[in-house]
């Protein structure tokens, strides 16, 4: 073989570490079960949206047929790339997680391996799994081919702008692990990065097509930055007619934001693989600051009740009933960073909510930059909070048995019904202040509509779309109410679903990883359904809009697109909003009765569960 292509070969098929990734990665039965749980998602949102799409009885012609197929086409397409984003990090984690043991690189950069060699082959062997999971659904795409109304090269160009995303996500993990400035936690903070990037590009994107300076005649087209988010370069290809490219005179970006975010993330993919080749045996980016802390307490410490920095003692505290529930609750402040990263989500969020408002009466927003702020905005804050919730849970547990808790805390009097209650209130009540925000923010626009803009000059109301009889709030007054009773209970629902996993999972990447993908693949689906149904569905639909809290904020802020069909039917949002409401009551239950299950479950296996797991760390 020459010399050349067998180095070539090395740097992907035949890399060691590749093959050792993939052979491994390729037992593992937790692989097999997100592949099989990816499918079923696509598949059911599929046969789904063929369902309420054709819809009605007797015979269809082959126009209907094509046009169910294309709009299917189109929502599974959206949904496949939120999924990889998604998924993606799940199996890049141990990428992410690698640095946290520093044996691993000792040992890697003894071997004969190139510096390229060991990025290229970590990269290569889990970016196989993404690439394949992707693919995988690629044969249920071609049925689609047979009602017509795809073309091929739009499906291979949508398979495209997902490739790339998965790409760049693996790159990125690749880096966190060459740099060796992540930790354990960094999945968590991969995630929120990830999310905060999307949010804010979608919006900068929306607010500027808001005000007419995108491309097209009515400046609604691409901008600036849909060559930098794969949603709106996706929407770009599959929805030109709402949202038109530009001329060929206007900027390459501009005209053709497909190829540039393919060719955009690309070359930012190869850069950041050049940067971690540069750096990987050079002891990555990873600096050694050393210091001595001093015993005097600052008084900004002081002010938060913490004791001086790397102090072995610290003041007394209260403790409540459930010392496990005083624990989580107040653990998680135990430093100042913490303290001031909390609080400051809490006071900014809900002082940029406020100045939405205050900006919106004064008359510098119109209604649909003010619903567009409104609905961004707490989409933004509960996306960042359900992040939060299923990091705390799913190490909550975990963490304790890697570093030595829980066995000192068997050897108390606290039973596991005790323990596990302990773990989900403490986690509730953290979680609550950081809940306000968003539920605030939407509560006071309500009560602002509510009360008719204080006398605001262009009122409070949109005017009624087309087949509606009645103009429509900007925000619905009942948000508040609605807002509480969907996203709490869910909050609920994320921090029992990382309980599960943190007690069952052997290490907290482990748990986290489990946690996050079973959260996203069952709100994604929940969420997709809840969002057509309200669109397609008479009086159901707006019940079935309150399971999932983004569906739920969407129907509060924008009332008439997102309960169109009730509206419509009963020319007015009456119905429509008293079926939310019961929708939102029920979803509350639903969800309150779904965690009551898994603590019963958890509690009643709970000793078998940490004998056949003691001593792991």
């Amino acid at each position: 073989m020459p010399v050349l292509l067998r180095w070539f070969l090395r740097l992907g098929p035949t890399n060691p570490i590749a093959v050792r990734l993939v052979q491994n990665g390729s037992r593992r039965q937790r692989h097999l079960y997100i592949r099989s749980a990816y499918l079923a998602a696509v598949i059911l949102v599929l046969l789904w949206q063929l369902v309420t799409t054709v819809g009605g009885s007797g015979a269809i012609d082959y126009r209907e047929l094509a046009l169910a197929g294309s709009q299917s086409f189109i929502f599974v397409a959206y949904l496949q790339i939120g999924l990889i984003c998604v998924l993606a990090p799940v199996f890049m984690a141990g990428a992410i997680s690698q640095e946290a043991d520093p044996k691993t690189w000792e040992v890697m950069l003894t071997t004969p391996l190139g510096p390229t060699e060991i990025v290229l082959g970590n990269l290569f062997g889990r970016l196989f799994f993404i690439l394949a999971l992707l693919f995988s659904s690629l044969p249920l795409f071609a049925l689609i081919q047979v009602f017509g109304g795809v073309p091929m090269n739009t499906i291979f160009a949508s398979y495209g702008v997902a490739a790339c995303a998965a790409v760049l996500v693996g790159v990125i993990a690749i880096g966190l692990s060459v740099s060796r400035l992540a930790g354990r936690r960094a999945v968590f903070t991969f995630y929120v990065g990830v999310v905060t990037y999307l949010a804010i590009t979608a919006a900068l994107d929306a607010f500027i097509r808001a005000s007419g300076g995108g491309a097209g005649p009515a400046g609604e087209g691409v901008t600036h930055f849909t060559s930098l988010n794969p949603f709106l370069a996706l929407r770009a290809l599959l929805n030109p007619a709402t949202y038109p490219r530009g001329d060929m005179g206007d900027a390459w970006w501009i005209a053709n934001p497909v190829s540039a975010w393919c060719y955009g993330s690309l070359l930012l993919s190869t850069a950041l693989i050049l940067a971690s080749s540069l750096t990987v045996r050079a002891g990555g980016l990873q600096t050694l600051v050393s210091g001595q802390s001093s015993s005097k307490v600052p008084w900004y410490r002081k002010m938060f009740g913490l004791g001086a920095s790397g102090a072995e003692f610290r003041p007394p505290r209260t403790v409540g009933q459930n010392p496990i529930a005083w624990r989580e609750a107040t653990a998680r402040n135990s430093t100042l960073f913490r303290i001031i990263a909390r609080w400051s989500f809490v006071v900014l969020g809900g002082l940029f909510g406020l100045g939405l408002v205050a900006w919106y009466h004064a008359g510098q927003l119109d209604h649909t930059t003010f619903r567009l702020a409104i609905l961004y905005t707490i989409l933004g804050e509960m996306a960042v909070i359900t992040l939060v919730a299923m990091n705390m849970a799913a190490t909550a547990v975990s963490r304790e048995r890697e570093d030595g808790t829980l066995d000192l805390l068997l050897t108390t009097s606290i039973t596991p019904a005790s323990y596990l209650s302990g773990k989900l209130k403490g986690l509730i009540a953290y979680l609550l202040p950081l809940l306000a925000v968003p539920v605030g923010t939407v509560a006071v626009a309500g009560l602002y509509a509510f009360t008719g803009g204080l006398g605001r000059s262009d009122g409070v109301t949109v005017a009624a779309l087309a087949g509606h009889s009645d103009a429509t709030p900007v925000v619905l007054p009942e948000a508040g109410i609605v807002a509480a009773l969907v996203c709490i209970p869910f909050a609920a629902f994320c921090v029992m679903i990382g309980l599960q996993w943190s007690l069952k999972s052997k290490g907290t990447i482990s748990s986290v990883v489990g946690t996050v993908g079973v959260v996203g693949i069952v709100a994604g689906v929940i969420g997709t359904c809840g969002w057509r149904s309200g669109i397609d569905f008479e009086v159901i639909g707006p019940a079935l809009a309150a399971s999932n809290p983004a569906s739920a904020l969407f129907a509060l802020v924008s009332p008439g697109e997102a309960l169109d069909s009730t509206a419509a039917s009963t020319g007015g949002l009456s119905t429509a909003r008293v079926a939310l409401l019961m929708g939102a009551g029920v979803s509350a239950a639903v969800y309150a009765g779904v965690v009551y299950g898994i603590q019963a479950s958890m509690v009643k296996n709970f000793d078998f569960t940490v004998r056949k797991l003691a001593g792991t760390k």
